[in-house]
């Protein structure tokens, strides 16, 4: 009995021991995965947050500008890599088993504590290059026995997570190299004036010794001991087979750097521009070329300095590539300074300014596109009025009718206005929305037919795209090619394309494109003439109500270059026109790009043959010269001549005559080109070619009125229920007001009269200066063969 109560106790005891050694299995394994679940934990996400420098680069990697960090360190953001010859450096001096060890190294852990009980005193650390960056990330703690354990378990567990790369690159972002400069990026250009990847052995070793005591890299701070380290390793790399004997002869010779360089500070507005419209990004690689970019500056602040003579202060400029949308050259303002009168600080190419004249290329070209016009099609050009808006040109004259390609090569406001009250203000809106124009903001009619002459405002970058999409739609040759809109890249992390159907094709941008080759050169000097015969250039300019913004935009097949000038705070200056203040640097800067070996192909796959009458640029109709024009084949363009007359006229050729009057045996007949009256009387101005018609004989003045349905009298001004304001003069009386009239003939005598007033009679220049109450009126004009012609007007009161 008691011997079976033993052996049941026995196995008693045994359960319980193996009941209690499962339980401490378990909790060995809760501990351990504790443990493990520590560890792994234990590496602080992101391992890095110090705020970091903006910094703006080339296309090709090299610094252009930066901004310091918030903490006023210049600490770059991550490259993604260590160049060879610093990773070389840097392990060869700080972790030669960098490659090898676990993240830290137990023999050079055991040499420092050798070396640190031998001096009595921490002469060394151990630290692997991995340590290096957990105390780093952990703000460079008081030096413990308890804070290398740390360290060891925190870099032990950084190497699983990363490769030696990473962990390298980690170090070479983050370690010091004296005064400000945090990391490898900040220190090269800081040092040296360039990135790391350009760095010779002699400079990539002094910055790998640097981090180890900064402070040697000041002036009179133990430079001697810095240029002994760096040749230090510089040897030990030579003995390691890592540089040749030349390499550590040249490289031995090269001094240490002296003071810290100032930064590049190329195209800032373009960084301060970035920086704003993306707050999380630092590192913008663009698509600028230094050395072009470098270039256009010099240029844009030579001829800043010209203008400021003039107190105009401020311009911006644009380079682009018309092949795939890329900018090579972005200059937001004459000069880059915070604090100033002047608005240096301003990045105009994003700030929207009066267009002036520069939309007038858009309209000519979609108004080519959809038939309404050809490129010869006579405009009138005459004092026009539409609901109280009445556009001048600038130099105040009256051409009477020019061809739509002639008016966009002068740009002729009044023929512009014309043609956008034809084609219809809604219409080109939306077009300008669909090109790439983003500053419309109002509606349509906010802006009516001032839309064409600067009523809206736009941005330099806009203005830009618009036009490089011109140029690239010229060369879209290709029949059956769907078109759509590009947009400008200045990131090369951006795209080019868009979801915007081109409505212009490349038949309308060719034709566009050659009607501004014709533009008149600025000025009459040597230099444009020769620039001229060396460059082929589509250009055009503007300048807004005021002389506030002066425009010049030009395109070859390769590039387009956009140039605005003014003042920023919208003051005008006299004589601030396209041609005059921004043409003379668009023309330099082309002169700095490489010339375009030829210019746009002809699109003549796209296009078709119409024959036109050579006079006006309409259809041709039986008896008037024709010539061949090549227009876009989805032009439905169908509006005949209607200015060539069947005239008859006697023998002499002197006078008109008909069969009531005249033996038809006895007539001349012939085709005449007979403009409406007040298109003729300023198109003779300046084409001294255009013959009125001759007048009827006195014997067939009766057929002469049955025949004119128009009549001979034409009023220029007041225009049809034109209302008028007369304003005070500087003497404080009223202003007299001129009325003018034209007549078929030049002999003829006109008879004046307001409101059944006699007020006198004109012969040959038919002008009257008026006094005229406020009210409706009625002015009626009589010849003295009995024609009569009425205008009805309006004087407005204060």
């Amino acid at each position: 009995m008691r011997a079976a109560r033993v052996s049941g106790s026995t196995w008693l005891n045994k359960a319980s021991l193996k009941l209690l050694w499962r339980q401490r299995r378990v909790w060995w394994l809760v501990g351990l995965l504790w443990v493990g679940g520590a560890f792994w934990r234990c590496l602080p996400a992101p391992l890095f947050n110090d705020p970091v420098s903006s910094v703006l680069l080339a296309r090709d990697g090299d610094l252009l500008a930066a901004h310091i960090a918030a903490d006023g360190q210049w600490r770059f953001p991550a490259a993604g890599g260590v160049p060879a010859k610093f990773s070389q450096a840097i392990i060869g001096f700080e972790d030669k088993r960098f490659n090898s060890h676990p993240g830290f190294d137990p023999l050079a852990l055991a040499r420092a504590l050798y070396l640190n009980l031998k001096q009595r005193r921490v002469v060394s650390g151990g630290s692997t290059l991995t340590m290096q960056v957990i105390r780093l990330a952990r703000q460079n703690p008081p030096r413990t026995l308890v804070e290398k354990l740390r360290e060891i378990i925190l870099a032990l567990r950084l190497e699983l997570s990363l490769p030696k790369s990473e962990v390298l690159a980690l170090y070479a972002d983050h370690a010091p190299f004296g005064g400000n400069v945090v990391g490898l990026q900040a220190a090269a250009w800081r040092y040296f004036g360039r990135g790391p990847e350009q760095l010779s052995w002699a400079e990539a070793a002094t910055l790998a010794v640097l981090p180890n005591n900064p402070a040697l890299i000041h002036p009179g701070r133990g430079r001697d001991r810095l240029l002994q380290k760096r040749n230090a390793l510089l040897q030990r790399l030579h003995a390691n087979g890592q540089l040749t004997a030349v390499d550590l002869r040249l490289a031995l010779l090269e001094p240490l750097p002296l003071a810290p360089q100032p930064l590049p500070r190329i195209a800032p507005h373009l960084l301060d521009s970035l920086t704003s419209e993306y707050p999380e990004q630092h590192r913008f690689l663009t698509t600028l070329d230094r050395q072009l970019q470098e270039k256009v500056e010099t240029q844009a602040q030579a001829h800043a300095a010209v203008l400021a003579l003039q107190q105009i202060h401020n311009l911006a400029l644009m380079v682009v590539d018309n092949t795939n949308f890329e900018v090579l050259a972005y200059v937001g303002n004459s000069a880059y300074q915070a604090n100033n009168d002047y608005g240096y600080a301003v990045d105009i190419v994003q700030r929207p300014r009066s267009t002036g004249s520069i939309l007038k290329p858009l309209l000519f070209a979609t108004m080519i596109q959809r038939g309404e016009i050809l490129p010869t099609t006579l405009i009138p050009d005459l004092p026009t009025q539409y609901a109280g808006y009445m556009p001048e040109n600038f130099d105040r004259h009256y051409r009477g009718a020019v061809s739509a390609q002639s008016a966009l090569a002068r740009s002729l406001n009044v023929p512009a206005v014309r043609m956008l009250r034809q084609y219809g203000v809604d219409r080109f809106y939306e077009f300008l929305r669909n090109a790439g124009m983003s500053t419309l903001h109002r509606r349509a009619e906010g802006y009516g037919l001032s839309l064409i002459l600067g009523g809206a405002e736009g941005t330099l970058w806009d203005m830009a795209g618009m036009y490089t999409n011109l140029a690239y739609l010229a060369k879209q040759t290709q029949p059956q090619q769907l078109l759509y809109y590009g947009q400008l890249k200045i990131l090369r992390s951006q795209s080019n394309q868009t979801q915007r159907l081109a409505e212009i094709g490349a038949a309308a941008a060719w034709t566009t494109l050659n009607a501004l080759v014709e533009v008149s050169r600025p000025g009459q000097e040597n230099y444009w003439e020769e620039f001229a015969s060396s460059r082929k250039l589509a250009w055009k300019t503007g300048t807004s109500v005021g002389m506030r913004d002066a425009w010049a935009i030009g395109s070859d097949p390769h590039y387009t270059i956009a140039v605005w000038a003014g003042n920023a705070s919208g003051e005008g200056r006299p004589d601030m026109t396209g041609v005059q203040v921004a043409a003379p640097l668009l023309f330099n800067v082309f002169n700095q790009l490489d010339p375009t070996p030829q210019w746009f192909t002809k699109p003549l796959e796209l296009m078709k043959p119409v024959r036109i009458c050579k006079a006006d640029g309409y259809l041709a109709v039986e008896g008037c010269e024709t010539q061949e024009v090549w227009i876009p084949k989805q032009s439905q363009f169908d509006r005949s001549s209607t200015h060539f007359q069947k005239v008859h006229l006697d023998r002499s050729g002197r006078w008109q005559v008909s069969s009531d009057c005249e033996q038809v045996s006895r007539m001349q007949h012939k085709d005449w080109f007979v403009l409406p009256e007040a298109e003729a009387f300023y198109y003779q101005r300046s084409h001294p070619e255009y013959r009125p018609l001759p007048p009827f004989r006195p014997d067939c003045r009766a057929q002469m009125a049955q025949q004119d349905t128009q009549g001979p009298i034409d009023v220029l001004y007041p225009l049809p229920n034109t209302r008028l304001y007369i304003p005070i003069d500087l003497g404080a009386q009223k202003s007299k007001t001129v009325f003018e009239a034209v007549h078929a003939r030049p002999d003829a005598v006109l008879y004046w009269h307001l409101d059944d007033h006699y007020l006198g009679k004109t012969q040959t220049y038919h002008q009257q200066a008026l006094d005229i109450q406020p009210g409706q009126h009625v002015l009626t004009l009589v010849d003295d063969h009995g024609n009569r012609l009425q205008r009805r007007f309006e004087v407005l009161g204060k």
